[in-house]
């Protein structure tokens, strides 16, 4: 039971909606296919999952020549500061101050070490976030589904980009669904500091501060504002000419960064422009593009019950809206959602038992070759294919049924069938 608040937990009725003694023996299979896909998985197929991961991570160590490009601009920024130099000298470092300082151990090691620092990591954040995910909707790490979806994500060319290029997108890829997973257990605080430690170390999760609004947790929303805003303080008071960040990062973060960037960026603004649309309709259509997107998820949280699967499905539907429109939005974005919808196929109605979801995908399975899309310069077409697709699918069965009963007023976790938590569910 929750510290905070006791007696508010956001357990659904889908997947706890049984007696006690029921709840803590197996996850919900309202189907055949869900009752497989949570059962326990054989040596062998656990045994592939991990060794395929293994030889991902192993084939970047040896071969790749881009091992660490993103990760490098924070590195550099800390090594500036240990310096005495000013991190936003370097216009690649677009983070808040806090993540100089959080870049500070990795500025110790050397190249050696970093290279094989990088893509382990990576790779086991990817795991951390996944099985986050999959304890949301209450299915363990050994089952068939855990197993099956590390052996997708390993042929799934966002995952193989970032683990290569050790983007701190990483950071929201575990922060996301262990926040949804705290807020599923009534943990209202704690998923503020898990969100709020991200936005320090990156401020990619902003959009899921609406999340806190739509739950009406003004303490959650506190805490999750104010860590970043805390730590950056900190992190200035001890840097050169932080004043940097306002005066040339954070302009070129509004111009869409620059040319470099371009080419990779699948946002609605970026591509339409690219297809000859004028740029004030493009970015236009992208604004709106995003309210729709908000429209949606707020609609999602206000129908009534659904517990895990509102959760999810409102915060990658606030995510997916931000992507739509942010200026750059790149491939390996997706990984921040895709691990708490992918665990929701368990449930039924859920975005992953639509089609259109695995069509979406497809764009980015590793080994088919685009006719005119595999160039660099025509890459970001396939990468918004997916995006632009799969904030569609989502956005469907946020509001599809938008006639169902709506949620009552106060705090929503009410509504998800009483105000007692669901003891032995986790």
């Amino acid at each position: 039971m929750s510290a905070e608040e006791p007696g508010k937990s956001v357990i659904s009725g889908e997947l706890a909606g049984r007696s006690a003694g029921e709840s803590g023996v197996e996850p919900a299979a309202e189907s055949v296919l869900a009752g497989w896909l949570c059962g326990r998985a054989s040596w062998g197929l656990r045994s592939v999952a991990g060794g395929l991961l293994a030889v991902l991570v192993w084939e970047l160590h040896r071969t790749s020549p881009t091992l660490g490009m993103d990760n490098d601009f924070v590195v550099r920024a800390a090594r500036a500061l240990l310096d005495g130099g000013a991190p936003y000298a370097d216009k690649r470092f677009l983070y808040l101050p806090s993540a100089v300082l959080a870049a500070v151990p990795e500025a110790l090691l050397g190249p050696r070490e970093l290279r094989l620092l990088v893509p382990v990591a990576g790779a086991a954040a990817v795991l951390v976030g996944w099985w986050a995910s999959l304890r949301i909707f209450r299915v363990g790490a050994g089952s068939r589904l855990a197993a099956l979806g590390v052996v997708g994500l390993v042929f799934f060319e966002p995952l193989r980009n970032v683990v290569n290029i050790g983007n701190w997108t990483l950071a929201s890829v575990v922060a996301l669904p262990v926040a949804v997973l705290c807020a599923v257990r009534g943990r209202w605080t704690a998923a503020g500091a898990v969100v709020g430690c991200a936005l320090a170390i990156k401020p990619m999760l902003v959009p899921l501060l609406l999340l806190f609004v739509l739950a009406r947790r003004g303490r959650a929303l506190a805490v999750a504002a104010g860590i970043p805003v805390a730590a950056s303080v900190a992190a200035a008071l001890v840097m050169p000419r932080p004043a940097m960040f306002f005066t040339h990062t954070l302009p070129f973060l509004l111009r869409g960064q620059d040319a470099f960037a371009r080419p990779y960026d699948a946002s609605v603004g970026m591509i339409l422009t690219r297809l000859g649309v004028p740029a004030p309709l493009a970015y236009g259509v992208a604004v709106l593009a995003a309210a729709v997107g908000l429209g949606c998820a707020r609609v999602r949280w206000r129908r009534a019950g659904g517990g895990p699967r509102r959760l999810v499905e409102t915060a990658a539907m606030l995510m997916l809206a931000a992507f739509l429109v942010s200026r750059p939005s790149f491939d390996h974005y997706l990984l921040v959602v895709l691990g708490p919808l992918l665990a929701s196929v368990v449930a039924a109605g859920s975005v992953p038992r639509t089609a259109w979801f695995w069509c979406a995908l497809l764009p980015q399975v590793s080994g088919f070759a685009w006719p005119h899309l595999e160039a660099i310069q025509r890459r970001a077409f396939r990468d918004a294919a997916a995006l632009w697709l799969l904030a569609g699918v989502t956005a469907w069965i946020c509001a599809a049924r938008w006639r169902a009963p709506v949620a009552a007023a106060g705090p929503a976790e009410e509504s998800a069938g009483g105000r007692e938590p669901v003891r032995g569910a986790f």
